[in-house]
């Protein structure tokens, strides 16, 4: 097992290393074999597609998340502080590759990749519901619903901030979305008290 995700992990790397060179467009999986001297079956074994390199690195950042709301540290924060880290901690993942990621969320776009298009909508799901779990939400039905909705709007909205920021280690972007949470916040008291951003410093569910 440790050999597959090794492999797996190198096979990444080198597309995003790639990528960096000239862009996420110009990458083909037979370029990425032939720099690591491995066959194309290879690849395969670890990437149907070359989207599943993207959805690989989302992964990362996803994982990410999950080990940094292990930590003591995130559990003493409160509800809007640790969906603060955790989406930071999501986006510091993907920092280094900042232009990469535009150009695959370019890439998902266009109009002969309908099927990515409802893969992203799946991602863009997935990633929310990781945050929900490690930030400590009890919610349910229509709180759920409504929680859903809520860390969605602000985890796009960060994103698209997040591309064209160029401050340093994203200082721009942790402010923009500190005051956005807040906002988030105050709205959540009325109509989703319930709601994880809502909870107090030292009482993560």
């Amino acid at each position: 097992m440790a050999k597959t995700k090794k492999v797996s992990d190198r096979i990444l790397d080198k597309a995003l290393d790639l990528a960096k060179e000239s862009s996420w467009e110009m990458v083909r999986l037979q370029q990425v074999a032939d720099a690591l001297a491995i066959g194309l079956d290879e690849v395969r074994l670890y990437y149907r597609q070359k989207d599943d390199l993207a959805e690989a690195l989302f992964d990362r950042a996803d994982q990410a998340v999950l080990t940094t709301s292990g930590s003591k540290d995130f559990k003493a924060l409160c509800g809007r502080d640790r969906l603060r880290v955790a989406i930071m901690t999501w986006l510091g993942v993907l920092t280094p590759y900042r232009r990469t990621v535009l150009d695959m969320f370019w890439y998902k776009l266009e109009p002969g990749h309908i099927h990515l298009q409802a893969l992203g909508i799946l991602r863009v799901s997935r990633t929310v519901q990781w945050f929900l779990e490690a930030t400590g939400s009890r919610t349910s039905h229509l709180g759920r619903t409504l929680e859903e909705i809520g860390t969605s709007a602000v985890f796009l909205t960060n994103v698209a901030f997040w591309l064209t920021d160029h401050s340093e280690d994203s200082g721009k972007t942790n402010d923009f979305i500190d005051r956005l949470l807040r906002k988030s916040e105050a709205l959540a008291r009325n109509v989703n008290p319930d709601s994880v951003i809502t909870q107090p410093a030292g009482q993560p569910e």
